[in-house]
């Protein structure tokens, strides 16, 4: 079969949702809430998301190790079509698929990681409240300090899956969400962040806490990516019931000459 576009919402859930921690980001992005922003291929049953509602796109193409050849014989086909700069997370071993088109330069190797002991969480102290579309200043003044560069969109104010902690009126740690449906049952943490002066004091840990004992009332499946060199963030997320159940690495993509 070769590289199609796929258009079917209810086929995609159906091949990703074999694998829902892995494809959790996939799985979201089926929502009414991105799925303008998406363009889907398809070979047999691999599947790779092109993102395009940020300023760089972001191709998204995972697969367990026994179909990493499958997957990388799509993204040999669909190259010659995929943007000239982008963004690229990608299962190990499907580099090379990309290689003879693109330079990509990487930005290190993730852990896909998973909530799959929840019942830490109850041993955890909580704090924060639900953020709003009113806070956007304040957590965009937070971002600038403690997290610059990150990728926010601030549409997910709207998910009411942002907690915030404040000392008076300042907010001072936030935990976010990049990813929630509750219609495929998944979420993926995201934004993440305490302002300098208070990193050291456990507020990101307690943000998470309460911002996972919501989602988990709406979702299945809790997940998040870390960089595999960040050991302070795992050992965060490991005291709180998340495990690494997958591996990725993220590249910049520039064309070749075409």
């Amino acid at each position: 079969m070769p590289v199609r576009a796929e258009h079917d919402r209810a086929v995609l859930a159906a091949l990703l949702g074999r694998d829902p921690v892995l494809h959790a980001y996939q799985l979201g992005d089926l929502d009414d809430f991105f799925w303008p922003y998406t363009s889907w291929f398809r070979r047999d049953e691999e599947v790779a998301l092109l993102y395009h509602g940020a300023e760089t796109p972001t191709l998204l193409a995972f697969a367990p190790p026994r179909r990493a050849g499958r997957l990388a014989a799509l993204l040999r086909e669909v190259a010659p079509v995929l943007p000239a700069h982008l963004w690229a997370h990608l299962s190990p071993g499907v580099e090379p698929a990309l290689a003879g088109a693109f330079r990509m330069d990487a930005a290190g190797p993730h852990h896909r990681m998973a909530l799959t002991d929840p019942a830490r969480l109850d041993g955890q102290v909580a704090a924060g409240t639900v953020l709003h579309a009113g806070d956007l200043p304040a957590l965009h003044r937070l971002c600038e300090v403690a997290y610059p560069g990150n990728w926010f969109d601030p549409r997910m104010l709207d998910t009411g899956q942002y907690v915030g902690v404040r000392d008076g009126g300042e907010l001072v740690a936030v935990a976010g969400v990049h990813v929630f449906s509750p219609a495929y049952r998944v979420a993926a943490l995201g934004n993440v962040t305490t302002h300098p002066r208070w990193r050291g004091r456990g507020l990101a840990a307690a943000a998470v806490t309460t911002l996972c004992r919501r989602l988990r009332e709406r979702v299945t499946h809790v997940t998040l990516n870390v960089k595999a060199d960040n050991a302070a963030a795992v050992r965060l997320y490991g005291r709180l019931g998340f495990t690494r159940v997958a591996d990725y690495g993220e590249y910049a993509l520039h064309a070749h000459q075409r």
